[in-house]
């Protein structure tokens, strides 16, 4: 699976840990910057994973800021993204169960590596629960 990975300033260090993580877990990472801790405006490295996940270029996305919040209100100014702020297990779990959210966001300022890689595999490994509510709820995600 290839996963596209992007940051703010904020989020920089995370995503610097995150990568080798998920390279070592078998995936394939597509680093779509930022490629320091010099400031940078969010809403740009969430639109460009946005789109790339959208455009089919990754199945998935992870996205971070200071606090993911917002980078994932970015993200999901693109018409197809569906990107979760996950701050524990059961929000990881359920923002593919009951979402089948394709992006995630995630704190720099907020997160451990060791909380931000666990919820990353929680919610990679989680099928959508699919069933006429969910399926209903994401198409009408989708529409909008």
């Amino acid at each position: 699976m290839r996963i596209a990975v992007a940051s703010d300033h904020g989020g920089y260090d995370l995503k610097e840990k995150l990568i080798p993580h998920l390279r070592n877990q078998g995936y394939d990472v597509v680093d779509l910057g930022t490629d320091s801790a010099a400031s940078v405006d969010y809403p740009v490295f969430g639109k460009k994973c946005a789109e790339y996940v959208v455009g089919g270029e990754a199945e998935r996305g992870v996205v971070m800021c200071g606090t993911g919040i917002g980078i994932s209100i970015a993200a999901n100014k693109t018409k197809g993204a569906r990107c979760a702020l996950v701050t524990s297990d059961e929000m990881a779990r359920l923002a593919s169960a009951h979402n089948k959210a394709n992006m995630l966001a995630l704190g720099g300022r907020t997160t451990s590596s060791t909380d931000a890689a666990r919820w990353i595999g929680i919610w990679l490994t989680t099928p959508f629960d699919g069933g006429e509510r969910h399926t209903r709820r994401v198409a009408l995600l989708s529409e909008m």
